[in-house]
């Protein structure tokens, strides 16, 4: 990346395999060994995918860790609904490496911890679930997420998401 790249503002780094969004400006970018980047937008964390890069938007991190040189992120999959309430799970953790990691863990546990509204830990049965209010980014308002611990009854969560999404709606109700 040219210097004149670099003071005018674009920080995309060369080679970059992603299309970002109209507007969509990188905040900051750490190589992976092995190929490809991570790459830090508002819209949220570009990764390695094949031949290419595709975004994980913010509000589908499920957790970002950063130890020992090691990025490891677990991106949640939208796999239902209940009411206006989005019900997620896990997908397995995918380990980046980074040998310049420069600000990006920093960031992406910024904009992580900045899309979350308001967090509740409700145990349910055997088991329990997580009730996440975020933001989306590029949208307005929040969405209601839960993310039913494995085992755990997911229609009861359903159900129980589906009332709190209501409430949260018309909360004189």
């Amino acid at each position: 990346m040219s210097l004149l790249r670099r003071l005018l503002g674009d920080r995309t780094p060369p080679g970059f395999a992603g299309e970002l969004a109209p507007g969509e400006d990188v905040v900051d970018s750490a190589p992976v060994e092995g190929g490809g980047h991570l790459v830090v937008t508002a819209l949220g964390l570009w990764i390695p995918a094949g031949d290419g890069a595709r975004r994980v938007g913010w509000h589908l991190v499920g957790k970002a860790a950063w130890a020992d040189g090691v990025f490891t992120l677990t991106e949640s999959a939208e796999v239902g609904t209940a009411g206006s309430a989005v019900v997620l799970a896990d997908r397995p953790p995918v380990r980046f490496r980074l040998p310049r990691p420069g600000k990006v863990p920093r960031e992406a546990y910024q904009r992580v911890e900045g899309s979350i509204r308001s967090r509740h830990r409700q145990e349910i049965g055997s088991g329990g679930a997580w009730f996440v209010q975020r933001k989306i980014p590029g949208r307005d308002g929040t969405v209601l997420q839960v993310r039913p611990d494995p085992g755990t009854d997911v229609a009861l969560v359903e159900a129980i998401a589906e009332q709190v999404a209501a409430k949260l709606v018309n909360p004189a109700e």
